[in-house]
Formats: C-alpha cells, structure tokens, sequence
C-alpha cells in the first residue's frame, strides 16, 4: 500500500498509456512501475513466559464458567489474542482460578 507524497491519498495501479503505474486519484501524481514490488511481515505466538506474564494481573482479567481439564473447578480467568490472520477468530486462552493450569481455545 502506497500513499501520495503530495496529498497522502491512497495510491492505485492504473494502466491507461499501457504501461503500470502508481497514480493518485485525487491529484496529478503518478510514479511508473518498473519492478515486482513485495513485503512480507513474519508474525510469531507469544512464547509461554510472556503469556504467564500476561496472567500475572488477575484483578483486570475477565472470568468465564469453565471447567480446568487439570482440576475440574469451574472459573477460570481469560484473554483473547489474536494470533493468526485477521479472517481467523481470535484465540481465547483460559487459567484455572484454583490451580493456574492454561489452556487455549482456537
């Protein structure tokens, strides 16, 4: 995603002298295309310490009727986190009130 360095208005591909271009819809601006541009951004899971982490501040967190699959009491506190692509859910990640096991919901 590009944006006009004259007015900031979003950048589109137009073909109208058949060649690519980039040109703002809005001004006169336009900047030829001469080579495949691409960008990649890696994204990774919080690792477990920094999900513990996240825990640690159990007065802020909401709590749900859930059942702990370690001990069988049925609060636990959650948070949601979105850890894949924005077209996925959420991933919800529960901890026991009563013996702190963590479990994730996909």
């Amino acid at each position: 995603m590009l944006f006009c360095p004259n007015c900031a208005n979003l950048l589109v591909i137009g073909d109208e002298t058949g060649r690519n271009k980039w040109a703002c819809q809005t001004c006169p601006y336009e900047f030829p295309i001469h080579k495949q541009h691409t960008s990649r951004t890696r994204y990774t899971v919080k690792d477990a310490e920094a999900l513990q982490d996240a825990f640690n501040d159990l007065d802020h967190m909401p709590t749900a009727q859930v059942d702990c699959e370690k001990c069988g009491h049925g609060v636990a506190n959650y948070m949601q986190l979105q850890i894949r692509s924005a077209d996925e859910p959420m991933t919800t990640f529960y901890r026991c009130a009563k013996c702190g096991h963590v479990r994730r919901e996909d």
